[in-house]
């Protein structure tokens, strides 16, 4: 594995002097506790807030174990979706991050491997033709369907760089276009189909339990590691492939590596709750804006800002329509059209 440079370099298209250098260690950590903090909120607003009403003194209660049956079992029933969103946000995040660090675009997000298609494609092929029903079901077929998918982009699309770049792109175009045509043909045919596709197709935290944890969780947890191990490696790709081979690098590994643990990440998290777009797209910059261009600080910081950002979207999702819900997928889609509004105009310039 090869380590990064003493300093974090600076990313294609970044603009000159500093904003992105990296804050000050004293910086770093009360960045570092502030988002902890504001994770440990989202996580408890999560728990205490739904569309049914429950007071601060009630959820307290129940984490004491002293509150009245009733009380217990509605925000009981709130946990699945807390740990759900925490685990999607996390993962959404990194593969974010993981992506743009190694296609060097900005503008780059989970989607860009053709992930939500290939989910989409699993979960409607087991239902019409399978006879899969249920959640479990579900999940495990969406989870296959979408490693296919990024394994396909990847195979066609990751060899190289440079061009091999530019083949990944359009591969994935091409992936999701074909699948999304697939889908539609499908569910368009087959009314029943289109019934159970229409709610996982918009993205939701809602109507699943811990056992959906279980099957994604695997591969998550395989892509967490791999993201964590190339950080460095990913510093030492941010300065070109030549530099990068200079310095020791392997580019070709590097970038096949962050592909993969950014299909595993992006996969577990589309299969367990459905397409929830602009959160691997909005907390990369969020994350850069904080703490700099070092993929070590990135990673971290990501892995607490997505379940965060997650989280509240799916309070905020709960609470503006009480009693009934929007789905996290839609709000999320509202806070993300701003952020890729400011990332392209944070490119305007830059060569």
């Amino acid at each position: 594995m090869v380590t990064g440079t003493g300093t974090p370099p600076r990313e294609a298209g970044a603009k000159r002097p500093g904003p992105t250098r990296r804050p000050s260690f004293p910086l770093i950590g009360l960045i570092g506790l502030v988002a902890v903090v504001v994770l440990g909120l989202a996580v408890f607003a999560s728990v205490a807030f739904g569309s049914r009403p429950t007071s601060i003194s009630e959820v307290l209660a129940v984490l004491n174990g002293t509150a009245d049956p009733g009380v217990a079992t509605v925000v009981e029933s709130r946990y699945p979706r807390t740990a759900l969103g925490v685990f999607a946000g996390l993962c959404l995040a990194v593969a974010g991050t993981l992506m743009q660090g190694v296609t060097r675009n900005p503008l780059a997000d989970p989607g860009l491997l053709g992930i939500t298609s290939g989910a989409a494609a699993g979960i409607v092929t087991a239902t019409a033709f399978l006879g899969a029903s249920g959640q479990w079901a579900g999940v495990w077929w969406a989870l296959a369907g979408a490693l296919l998918a990024g394994l396909l982009v990847h195979v066609i699309g990751a060899a190289g760089s440079g061009a091999g770049l530019v083949r990944l792109v359009l591969a994935g175009a091409v992936v999701s276009a074909v699948l999304t045509a697939y889908v539609q043909a499908v569910t368009l045919g087959k009314p029943r189909v289109f019934d159970s596709y229409r709610y996982w197709v918009v993205g939701a935290l809602g109507g699943r339990d811990f056992d959906v944890l279980g099957a994604v969780l695997p591969p998550a947890v395989l892509g967490l590691l791999v993201a964590v191990l190339l950080s460095p490696a990913l510093n030492t790709l941010a300065l070109g492939d030549e530099s990068a081979s200079a310095l020791g690098a392997n580019p070709a590994l590097t970038r096949t590596g962050g592909l993969v643990a950014a299909v595993l990440l992006s996969t577990a998290a589309t299969a367990a709750v459905g397409p929830i777009a602009f959160v691997g797209l909005a907390v990369p910059h969020i994350v850069r804006a904080l703490v700099g261009v070092d993929f070590r600080l990135r990673i971290v910081f990501s892995a607490v800002v997505g379940p965060a950002l997650l989280l509240l979207a799916d309070v905020v999702g709960r609470l503006v329509l009480r009693p009934q819900e929007l789905m996290v997928g839609v709000v999320t889609a509202f806070v993300g059209a701003p952020a890729l509004l400011l990332a392209v105009r944070r490119m305007k310039g830059a060569s």
